[in-house]
């Protein structure tokens, strides 16, 4: 991830089409009983909130932003620094009526606390938002790589600050 920082000047904009920095949050409930997830309309599956960093090198904002525009949800951090980094590979897909190649999203996570419970979905993005225990999240999600190597991560890492 340092070198393609280092040898590309776009990896923070969608046009470095062979990958490009993202955001991603592993959002916890106030009470620290339940995370946030996400049914996507691009993957059909529950999953977490997040997006392109569009040109912002703050991407623990990216990440918050993320979660608001995806959630309704006004957060903050629940463990300082970067929770996790992943590579993700995502296939090629048509978005707004353009072919977009296979890439990679090089992926920063933070976790995050929500501030409020209540829920509300983007319809462009996601069909519904739902609070999950960690088990339920792991079970919903139909992505069996994701589960494998993100979500069970996610969830080991973040029961420090979980009830």
């Amino acid at each position: 991830m340092l070198s393609f920082l280092t040898a590309y000047d776009n990896a923070f904009d969608r046009s470095s089409l062979l990958a490009h920095m993202t955001a991603s949050a592993w959002v916890i409930s106030p009470d620290g009983t339940k995370v946030v997830m996400c049914y996507h309309n691009l993957y059909n599956s529950w999953s977490w909130t997040g997006g392109h960093a569009d040109g912002d090198r703050d991407l623990l904002a990216v990440a918050m932003r993320e979660v608001w525009e995806e959630t309704g949800l006004h957060t903050h951090p629940a463990a300082e620094g970067i929770f996790s980094l992943e590579n993700l590979t995502v296939d090629g897909h048509v978005k707004r009526g353009a072919w977009l190649p296979s890439h990679i999203h090089l992926n920063v996570t933070y976790l995050l606390q929500a501030e409020g419970e209540n829920l509300r979905s983007k319809p462009d993005e996601n069909k519904a938002v739902r609070w999950m225990t960690p088990e339920e999240a792991l079970a919903a999600s139909t992505e069996p790589w994701m589960v494998e190597h993100v979500y069970k991560k996610l969830t080991e890492r973040a029961k420090p600050y979980m009830n």
